[in-house]
């Protein structure tokens, strides 16, 4: 075959390629926009809720300390009281710089914690636990604001069910955002030390 006519057969080729190559560009559309991030948990926010006390607490009563949040609920067989055990002994730990953290207990089930109930279940884990209720659209907000999930086990229809919800621990800045988080199985001297850390 002449050298000619083969190079013409393969530039045809080469026409052809690019051809289907743009063709399929223009088919598939434009890529996937591109994925922001602001690097920033989207965890924590505005809430309205009781503490054990009766009295309507809100972010802005936090404002300037750290905050140690917990979800459990007073009816927990181990998990919580555990939790509860942990946080309180790591701000003993802490010592004096214990007073720039607040731990915070807040329910997933505020139709049996009530201001009252909580306030005899923390009485176990120290003084200076504040507890936290409300409405259930008051706590299924806050639950929703910091991302927990919680949910009904067991026999619903008496009052004997348990409640199957996220057990992480969350440490709040002073300005209410979001620091880190820990689990529940974390022991009071690291706690402590990362806590330490961070202040």
């Amino acid at each position: 075959m002449p050298r000619s006519k083969l190079s013409l057969i393969v530039l045809a080729l080469v026409a052809l390629s690019l051809i289907g190559l743009g063709s399929a560009l223009l088919l598939r559309g434009p890529g996937p926009a591109a994925v922001q991030t602001s690097g920033e948990a989207l965890v924590g926010g505005p809430f309205e809720m009781i503490n054990q006390k009766g009295e309507t607490v809100t972010e802005a009563d936090f404002e300037g300390r750290h905050t140690l949040i917990f979800f459990g609920f007073t009816y927990c067989p181990d998990v919580c009281p555990l939790t509860l055990e942990i946080i309180d002994a790591a701000m003993d730990e802490l010592g004096p710089i214990s007073e720039q953290v607040q731990p915070v207990f807040v329910t997933v089930d505020p139709e049996r914690d009530t201001p009252d109930v909580i306030a005899e279940y923390l009485s176990y884990f120290g003084d200076n636990i504040v507890g936290l209720t409300g409405s259930p659209a008051q706590v299924a907000d806050m639950l929703s604001t910091y991302r927990v999930y919680a949910a009904k086990t067991g026999d619903i229809t008496t009052q004997d069910y348990l409640m199957d919800h996220s057990t992480i621990v969350y440490l709040m800045g002073p300005d209410g955002r979001f620091m880190t988080h820990f689990s529940q199985i974390v022991s009071p001297k690291d706690l402590a030390a990362q806590i330490r850390a961070r202040l």
